[in-house]
């Protein structure tokens, strides 16, 4: 029997991989309508991205081959797909983000944050939650943990070692003094062990704690900005895609007004859990002003760290430049409660020009203009070598960097999901899903929302948060059309429950790299995670509820919403 089920594990792959479409085959043969032909696409991408038989980008291209096989999309109207503006804002973020890992620009302001906020451990955990949330607003929140993690190890030793050291030494000079260093050989019968136990389960702790906080702060943090995560990327083209007549109602001020403040009360609340669960709260030791000598060597560490980065270069102000240059021209788009730059020459009539994907794509190309170094102009005093050197220095960022660091494949599963939801739409099968949800009519529209918003925080913990987005994001704006409910009263909290993958280690990179580290069992990270879920679910609850009706009138069924308003 054991060796029967290593046989079906050693080619789980390969059944998954061809027989998931021969066993669906018989449902396109028996019912041969245009919408089950694209159920039957749509459920093959599924299975494949769920059990990541092949490559989550390669299964993203399967619209490509299928739907013209199956006579849903012409090859042209499914190749547009991959690349459409939504495609070129999440690029134009990314080679912005490559270009700020480049220069270690994001490290500076780690370590300078920290600096400023101290080495206490409640203040240092929450130090590293809010640098860690604020870099994965702007950068992956894979390469946010990447960079964070080491640093938080490094602290954690130093402050370990410091916990150690002191104490041996100061009673060994203290025997020394007294002249009884042959009465008591061990400085461990100084020790109490009940004692002993508890400071080392403390530290160990304190080390879940510190891990713990910085994979779920980078979680967090990505939901903030539009393209700060994957599944927001997704919503903004859904909705471009599925309703064309939405205009302009979400973009990154709009998005940003919304999801900001639902960040920081997130990131308070998981604070607060982490330290209740890991930490003794003492808020007087937390904050008080005296500093111990674990405290003393965790500063020492960050301020040597900080030290090894020297001065702040020519490079790194110009990239700070730059991404603040990036960070202001997509809020003053188009604000919302003032007219925006885009107001001044870019609008005609309905035609809007530009978008944010447009000053994104400027940024990314100022940063292959922009140099790297001063240039020289005193051509009178160089060497013979300087001469040859041309004038302009290299720029922030050459091809070849941007071609290895910026992550392709999700711009692949990006387009695969507008490919899908461009085929629901074509085929009929989204009008045909909308009709099976009509029932729901009669339930409330706050309980569908909760109820969805749980169903997507416990999938995305099995799936690619992306994947989970492009899947269901279609079928709820389905469902929102035919029961008469704003489309984004569901899909904004179902987008922000996509990053709410907490629980294992195998659910998101942070995950997978905190866990690899070795201070946490599976058994940790599902205890806290759940709560940590929980508390998701429902800040995101509270904020469509509150501020978000007002942001976005969730309380209306808009027109663009309307069926007819679709475009076929």
């Amino acid at each position: 029997m054991a060796s029967a089920l290593s046989y079906a594990y050693k080619f789980k792959s390969c059944v998954i991989l061809f027989a998931t479409p021969l066993l669906l085959l018989p449902l396109i043969i028996l019912m041969p309508a245009k919408f089950v032909r694209c159920a039957y696409v749509i459920i093959i991408m599924a299975v494949y991205w769920c059990t990541d038989v092949i490559p989550v980008a390669v299964t993203s291209l399967i619209p490509v081959l299928l739907f013209p096989l199956l006579r849903i999309l012409d090859s042209k109207q499914v190749c547009i797909q991959y690349m459409k503006d939504t495609n070129m804002l999440f690029l134009g973020s990314l080679i912005v983000a490559v270009a700020v890992e480049r220069w270690n620009l994001h490290k500076r302001i780690a370590l300078r944050s920290l600096l400023w906020v101290g080495t206490k451990p409640a203040r240092l955990m929450l130090g590293f939650m809010v640098v860690t949330a604020f870099l994965s607003m702007w950068i992956s929140n894979t390469a946010t943990t990447a960079m964070m993690v080491p640093i938080v190890e490094a602290v954690l030793q130093q402050m370990e070692a410091t916990s150690d050291v002191p104490e041996a030494s100061l009673g060994a000079l203290e025997l020394v003094d007294k002249g009884k260093a042959g009465q008591l050989p061990r400085q461990v019968l100084f020790e109490n062990p009940t004692i002993e136990k508890q400071e080392d389960r403390d530290r160990k702790d304190m080390c879940k704690a510190m891990n713990l906080c910085v994979c779920y702060a980078a979680s967090i943090g990505g939901t903030a900005t539009l393209t700060g995560t994957g599944p927001n990327v997704v919503l903004l083209g859904q909705m471009h895609e599925l309703f064309p007549d939405s205009k302009n109602i979400l973009n990154f001020a709009s998005w940003f007004g919304f999801a900001f403040p639902n960040m920081l009360l997130l990131l308070v609340l998981s604070w607060l859990w982490l330290r209740s669960m890991y930490m003794r709260c003492n808020l007087k030791k937390s904050f008080s002003c005296g500093l111990s000598n674990e405290e003393k060597a965790a500063y020492g560490v960050l301020r040597e760290e900080y030290r090894k980065l020297g001065p702040l270069s020519f490079a790194e102000v110009n990239v700070l430049i730059c991404f603040l240059l990036l960070i202001g021209l997509w809020f003053s788009r188009d604000p919302g409660f003032m007219p925006g730059w885009m107001s001044i020459a870019w609008v005609d009539g309905e035609t809007i020009y530009t978008t944010d994907a447009t000053v994104a794509i400027f940024v990314a190309i100022l940063l292959f203009i922009v140099p790297s170094q001063k240039p020289k102009f005193n051509f009178c005093n160089q060497s013979e070598e300087e001469m040859k050197t041309p004038f302009y220095p290299p720029a922030l960022l050459d091809w070849k960097v941007t071609q290895e660091r910026v992550p392709w494949g999700v711009v692949l599963l990006l387009g695969g999901g507008f490919a899908l939801a461009k085929g629901c739409e074509v085929s009929g099968l989204s009008e045909w899903m909308g009709k099976q949800m009509e029932p729901l009519s009669y339930v409330s529209p706050a309980a569908i929302s909760l109820i969805l918003s749980l169903l997507i925080a416990v999938t995305t913990e099995c799936t690619s948060n992306v994947a989970t987005t492009t899947l269901f994001l279609p079928i709820f704006a389905s469902m929102s059309r035919s029961i008469g409910l704003n489309p984004l009263y569901v899909m904004l909290p179902c987008t922000l429950s996509a990053s709410f993958a907490f629980m294992l280690p195998v659910a998101t990179p942070p995950n997978a790299i905190v866990f690899a580290y070795g201070h946490l069992k599976v058994s940790d990270m599902v205890k806290s995670g759940l709560m940590m879920n929980v508390i998701g679910v429902l800040c995101v609850f509270l904020s469509v509820n509150t501020w978000g009706r007002v942001i976005f009138d969730l309380d209306h069924f808009p027109d663009w919403a309307n069926s007819t308003h679709m475009k076929t």
